[in-house]
């Protein structure tokens, strides 16, 4: 039995503002895709780079131009825009049970294996807004390219209450 408090939309905006964390609108996609997608309880997002404010955070490859510390942010943002999108496509972060899994891709200069470091902060960022909620299974895949030159991108798995008609229909709408 959980002795955590019910996860609400302003408990979430409390959390973030204690962590200095920015709490984005969902993604906008840049494709012909939804940014997240609910079946049978479980919410898939797309993978979901670190836009924050409109701008690419700490574009080129970590363990060349980009530093550790600077991938880390980046995946930090990228779980938070993640996150967002899925608690879009589910009518709120209410209707997030838990995260599952987390699946992150490193765009990695030759020879770094540090990935996993990367994505730490990532994980980190997700458990202190979501608490034991948070705690999600991971793999951290270091990979040549990206879109767009982004350090990471970052895609969630989650388990979702039963969604909201109203929720349904406005993500159907977009």
């Amino acid at each position: 039995m959980s002795t955590e408090p019910p996860l609400t939309t302003e408990l979430l905006r409390r959390r973030a503002a204690a962590q200095g964390v920015e709490l984005p609108s969902p993604p906008e996609p840049k494709g012909s895709y939804r940014p997240a997608v609910v079946h049978r309880g479980t919410v898939y997002t797309s993978g979901v780079g670190p836009m924050l404010r409109g701008q690419r955070l700490h574009s080129g490859y970590v363990g060349g131009d980009v530093t550790v510390e600077q991938a880390q942010e980046a995946a930090a943002v990228a779980a938070v825009n993640a996150l967002t999108a899925a608690c879009a496509a589910v009518g709120g972060v209410e209707s997030i049970e838990r995260l599952v899994k987390l699946t992150a891709f490193v765009r990695s200069a030759p020879g770094f294996t540090r990935q996993s470091a990367v994505i730490d902060r990532a994980s980190s960022v997700l458990h202190e807004l979501l608490g034991e909620r948070g705690r999600h299974a991971r793999s951290a895949v270091g990979v040549a390219e990206l879109p767009f030159g982004i350090c990471v991108e970052i895609e969630l798995l989650a388990a979702c209450r039963a969604v909201p008609d109203s929720a349904a229909t406005s993500q159907r709408a977009r």
